[in-house]
């Protein structure tokens, strides 16, 4: 999930990074404070050297000798970790630090300038050696001055300095990365509103994403609009050519029917009883066809905001002028303030399906109900009819399913009413009503539905 994951991509590489730079900000920064007390203590032993010599004499055996002593505690104190030595080829003086102990006379002392050099020294101690070969007068011998320091309390401060530089660039690191969490959140926001404005393309086909106003996101949204541009070019040619080919259909159909009644009023009676089944199952596939197309045009298409009232009122008044519409007694309880934002057009093509079947099986009424809440909208229509079975549900709301044998049509009315509706967004159900006959509901959810008509 992580390695598919571009926010983590970017988390992990982001907060590994940090961790890099700041482990080696902390390896320099022990190194640079290591120096830093070197350059102190090669500072601090380099005066006391200084002490020395100026206090320094030789004897007339060429003995060295010394007129005031050092007054550092640790020189005084026998293995005290800070030591001198003078040394001739004639004698040599030693802090009481050494004790017994000896530092090592080189044979290579430069003469010129102080040198540092590490090496172990008395009591199994490493110190840090400063030493210089002089002459302080002139025909005696030289001199080797000597000041050694146990270099165990620079170990000891530069641990104890790493282990709070580590304390404290690992908070810095959780700072970092949270910062770094903070970045790509805000970096991957627009990407979050192009995912959001994706579902109005999801919605209507004519729908396009607004522009961009970083540079980076522009090509994203131009290339996902052009993608737009094309799905709707497709579904436009797709309904034009199923539409060209039913208009083109209905001619022949036409002439076939006529045909076929000519040859019943001839006499082949059974030859046009074949011809009749055979026209109407061409034209039942013609309307599925059409449906189809109808409803790859509807699909999730939102339009602008229409009264299920008055879409109600329009397909009911039509019905009443029809021969079986005008003995059956309609009941509309649909407030006017309810509105679903689905193009007329379409809303008048599934309330047509639905209350076509009402009609038919009704006998005495047909009752057409609204109700909205917060989040939905709900609309019922029932009949007085036989209504119907409920192991039957599946059947009446398949594809040229039909509960009726004996009367005429493809079976697609309430199908194609269903799969209009679900384009739109809505469920359809079908169960009884307590006038005995069929109750189909319809439900839409906030997305398309409003209550702002008064």
């Amino acid at each position: 999930m992580i390695a598919r994951s571009l926010r983590w991509r970017l988390l992990l590489g982001a907060t590994a990074a940090i961790l890099v730079a700041l482990v080696v900000a902390w390896l320099f920064m022990t190194l640079l404070f290591e120096r830093h007390l070197e350059r102190r203590l090669q500072d601090e032993m380099t005066r006391d050297a200084l002490g020395l010599v100026a206090d320094l004499s030789l004897a007339a055996d060429g003995r060295p000798l010394l007129d005031a002593e050092p007054r550092d505690p640790r020189l005084q104190k026998p293995a005290g970790g800070y030591y001198w030595q003078i040394s001739t080829r004639n004698g040599a003086l030693r802090s009481r630090s050494l004790w017994d102990a000896a530092l090592p006379v080189p044979t290579d002392a430069p003469a010129g300038d102080w040198r540092v050099r590490h090496l172990q020294g008395p009591f199994r101690q490493s110190v840090s050696v400063l030493e210089r070969s002089l002459v302080p007068d002139s025909g005696k011998p030289p001199v080797v001055v000597q000041l050694a320091q146990d270099t165990r309390p620079l170990a000891s401060a530069r641990a104890e300095f790493g282990r709070e530089l580590g304390i404290f660039l690992a908070v810095l690191w959780l700072v970092l990365s949270a910062a770094a969490w903070l970045q790509v959140a805000l970096g991957l926001r627009p990407l979050g509103k192009v995912r959001g404005e994706l579902a109005a393309l999801r919605d209507s086909a004519s729908a396009r994403l607004p522009e961009s106003s970083l540079r980076e996101i522009q090509p994203l949204t131009d290339a996902i609009n052009s993608l737009a541009d094309a799905r709707e070019h497709d579904l436009e040619l797709a309904r034009r050519r199923a539409a060209d080919l039913a208009h083109g259909l209905k001619t022949p159909l036409a002439a076939l029917a006529a045909q076929s009644r000519r040859a019943g009023e001839a006499g082949a009676t059974a030859a046009a009883e074949g011809m009749d089944r055979a026209i109407a199952a061409i034209g039942a596939t013609i309307d599925a066809e059409l449906a189809r197309a109808r409803i790859a045009t509807v699909a999730r298409k939102t339009g602008a905001l229409t009264s299920l009232h008055a879409a109600v009122e329009r397909v009911v008044t039509v019905l009443e002028h029809t021969e079986k519409g005008g003995q059956l007694a309609f009941s509309l309880d649909v407030p006017a303030s309810l509105q679903l934002a689905i193009r007329p057009d379409d809303l008048s093509e599934i309330l047509g399906a639905v209350l076509e079947n009402a009609v038919k099986y009704a006998r005495r009424q047909v009752r057409v109900g609204g109700a909205a809440g917060p989040e939905w909208t709900s609309l019922a229509i029932e009949d007085d009819g036989p209504g119907i079975a409920r192991d039957r549900v599946d059947d009446a709301l398949m594809r040229g399913g039909r509960l009726d044998e004996s009367g005429g049509g493809s079976g697609l009315g309430l199908a194609i009413a269903r799969e209009l509706v679900e384009a739109t967004g809505g469920t359809m159900e079908l169960d009884q009503s307590s006038l005995g006959g069929l109750r189909i509901r319809f439900f839409w959810s906030a997305s398309r539905t409003s209550t702002s008509l008064r």
